[in-house]
């Protein structure tokens, strides 16, 4: 049975480096053939099955080039054990573009390091489903952060507002002597601005 992997490549700038990135990959154990190119960053490797992700990213940086890579999180219900976590890892690890699956029994959720673009979310479901499980993308409470961002930003400006206004007073007379115009709040009320 034979496999394709696309690896997405970044550094290449010229064609001697889609040859030696080429060269590099063909070496790997189990390369049947490589396709890289240029304008889309990217290559194609097509072998056997012993042939892995991170094998061909090991061969790409020894190449000198680099392979961009990603975490997806995923939130994974059904599993009761070790065996059900050993059977969501062996399902995410099997799909082409996936360095490592990393799952967790205890917060119920898999990270899964994949080459950039080269698996999507509903891919990785669809493989966990495969192994008997449910999952779902993991998503981060929006609101709740954009919410917890506002509250703080207004907790930073809040005495910066209540500086200006109480300084207000103090400074507008200051600027009316330089037009000439003599007048001050009474010693009391200035000390009452300033104190705060």
């Amino acid at each position: 049975m034979s496999t394709t992997f696309t690896l997405p490549i970044s550094g290449m700038t010229c064609a001697s480096c889609v040859g030696r990135v080429e060269k590099s990959l063909a070496r790997v154990p189990g390369v049947a053939s490589v396709a890289v190119n240029l304008a889309t960053e990217a290559a194609t490797v097509s072998g056997g099955d012993s042939l892995t992700s991170s094998s061909l990213a090991q061969a790409v940086d020894a190449a000198g080039y680099a392979v961009p890579q990603e975490d997806l999180v995923l939130d994974i219900h059904g599993m009761t054990c070790a065996s059900c976590v050993g059977r969501v890892e062996k399902a995410l690890g099997a799909l082409p573009g996936v360095v490592t699956a990393e799952v967790n029994l205890a917060t119920e959720r898999a990270t899964v390091h994949a080459f950039r673009g080269a698996v999507s979310p509903a891919l990785l479901v669809a493989a966990v489903t495969r192994a008997g499980f449910s999952a779902a993308l993991h998503a981060e409470p929006k609101a709740d952060a954009d919410a917890a961002a506002t509250a703080r930003a207004w907790r930073l400006r809040l005495p910066v507002i209540a500086s200006t206004l109480l300084s207000l007073p103090l400074v507008v007379p200051m600027a009316g002597e330089l037009a000439g115009q003599h007048w001050m709040l009474p010693a009391w009320m200035q000390w009452l601005l300033a104190t705060p």
